[in-house]
Formats: C-alpha cells, sequence, structure tokens
C-alpha cells in the first residue's frame, strides 16, 4: 500500500484525532484560560536522567516540554495558561513512544496537584461527551468508563500491592523503574481512570514535597487501561531548592555517561518570582489512540517517525 492509500485509511481516526483538539480548546477557553505558544527551540533544559533532548545544532535544543517557559509566563502574572505543542525526546519509539508527540500542559497560578486533579476529570468528561465515549466504550476488548468515581492509590499503596516492597523506604531507582512499568502500570485504570499520587521524593524533580510528609512529593500520573496519560505536580518554588536538585540529576547524567547541558539559568532566576502554581502535561497522542481504539500512536498521527 502506497503512501497516498495509507494516508487515505487513516482519514477517520485523524478526523477524530481533530474533533478532541477541538474539544479541548474549547474546554479550556471556555474555562478561562488562555492559550500561549512557547519557542521549540531552546539553550537549556531541565535537567532529567532519563529524557534525552534532540539537538538542533547551533540553534540549541528542541523542546522535551514547554515546562520552563510556561513557568516563566505564570512569574509574569498570567494566572491559567495552556499550550497543544510538539516536543521531542531522542531514543523513544514503540506502542506508546514517539521521538515528537503533541503535549497539551497547562498551569494554574494559586493551586495545588488535587486542583489538577478535577481539571483531569472535567477535562476527559467533556472530550468523551465530545468524542461519542460516554459513559464508556470498549478499547482494546476491554470496556472502559468515564463516568463514576475515579481510583486514587497513592505510589506507596500501589507498590506495596503490587510490587510487594515500599518504595519510599527503600531508594531504589533500577527496581522503581522497572516494577512500575512491569507490575503497577498494567493493574491501573480499570474501567475508570486512576489517579497515582505521592511520589517519593527521589522521582519528583520539579514538584514541592508533602509539607505533611517530606518524604514524597505532591506529584500523581493519571492512568488509564494501564497507559499512563499526564503528569502534573504542585510546582517547587523555591529557587536554592530547585538549583540543589538540578544538580544532583546533572551529576546523575555524568555518572550515566549521557551528554551534559547548561543548567537553565534564566529560568532559575525566574523561580524566585513564582508565586504558589501546579502544572500538568497530558499525552494528546495516547489520548486519541485511547478513544479511538487505535493499537498503536501510529494509527494516529497522519506521518509516524521511520
Amino acid at each position: 500500500m502506497g503512501e497516498r492509500e495509507l494516508l487515505a485509511a487513516k482519514r477517520a481516526h485523524l478526523e477524530f484525532r481533530a474533533r478532541i483538539l477541538q474539544s479541548t480548546r474549547t474546554f479550556f477557553l471556555e474555562q478561562g484560560f488562555i492559550e500561549v505558544q512557547t519557542p521549540l527551540l531552546t539553550p537549556e533544559l531541565a535537567p532529567e536522567p532519563h529524557i534525552e533532548p534532540i539537538s538542533a545544532g547551533d540553534n540549541g535544543l528542541l523542546i522535551t516540554s514547554p515546562e520552563l517557559y510556561m513557568k516563566r509566563l505564570v512569574v509574569a502574572g498570567y494566572q491559567r495558561i495552556f499550550q497543544i505543542s510538539p516536543v521531542f525526546r531522542r531514543g523513544e519509539r514503540g506502542r506508546l513512544h514517539h521521538p515528537e508527540f503533541t503535549l497539551l500542559e497547562w498551569y494554574r497560578a494559586d493551586a495545588d496537584y488535587h486542583v489538577l486533579q478535577d481539571d483531569c476529570r472535567k477535562l476527559l468528561d467533556w472530550v468523551c461527551k465530545a468524542a461519542g465515549r460516554w459513559p464508556g466504550w470498549r478499547y482494546q476488548g476491554q470496556s472502559l468508563e468515564i463516568a463514576g468515581e475515579w481510583q486514587t492509590l497513592s505510589v506507596r499503596a500501589a507498590f506495596r500491592t503490587f510490587a510487594g516492597w515500599d518504595p519510599v523506604m527503600e531508594e531504589d531507582q533500577t527496581r522503581f523503574d522497572t516494577d512500575l512499568v512491569e507490575k503497577v502500570e498494567p493493574h491501573l485504570g480499570f474501567p475508570r481512570p486512576c489517579i497515582l499520587q505521592d511520589y517519593p521524593k527521589t522521582q519528583a524533580a520539579l514538584a514541592r514535597l508533602k509539607p505533611e510528609d517530606p518524604s514524597v512529593a505532591e506529584r500523581f500520573e493519571l492512568y488509564w487501561a494501564g497507559i499512563e496519560l499526564a503528569n502534573g505536580f504542585s510546582e517547587l518554588t523555591d529557587a536554592r531548592e530547585q538549583r540543589i536538585r538540578f544538580e544532583a540529576a546533572r551529576e546523575t547524567r555524568s555518572t550515566m555517561g549521557c551528554p551534559l547541558y547548561p543548567l537553565p539559568e534564566t529560568f532559575l532566576d525566574s523561580l524566585a518570582h513564582l508565586p504558589p502554581c501546579a502544572g500538568i502535561a497530558l499525552g494528546i497522542d495516547r489520548l486519541v489512540m485511547l478513544l479511538a481504539d487505535a493499537e498503536n500512536l501510529d494509527q494516529v498521527v497522519a506521518f509516524p517517525p521511520e
């Protein structure tokens, strides 16, 4: 089958994708958010041990997330902002991963991660109604629902139940990463979405710690049908603490033999003026795949990576 035929065969999924994007924009605009656009090229990124940026040569790096730019807008007084943007991460290719994909990211000033969780409930309810997936449908043979109460689990409880150990008390990055994917995630989000919250402090470089339990951070991830859809948190606003965490992440990258990049000094300078806020990123391609009952991301983007 040639390219013309392949693209024609995707028409239903691409029209469905357009409907989801339109309903997402409508949701945020009706909630009083401003849609923003930030650069795709940047001279500096937040150092993360397990995310590799793509170099654009002398032009800098392609963004792995618009996060740092959007927080600078919050510093400038923007109370509610959202963005739908392509982002880029080297070496990611599979059923649920592309090196270029689409993120929906939004931020609220004077809010915490509980407010974002409420946003997620309202957004998915709105989008599912617009997409004809309310109150439920079937995804790859599984019955899924949007109507009804969502499950909320702490990371500690989920790991104790499904992996048999406590990642808050035992710091083991390799074991955490492996067990999250192989033992925990497959149980999350059936039939309704699941919120996995309160990550160990070592797993949340940009999130603030819980005041009542500083061993964990105010971070959560949203799962549905065993698929991670979103990652959000109450933002860390302490510039000194953020620099310490970035330097630790940079040291980890060095130990792993990963390329090192300059610290995002412009962002760090702005943190002194960042108000209490919360932000979240949601994978649009994965959401479309789920709602369209598509087996993989390739089916819901016009031109998947070769």
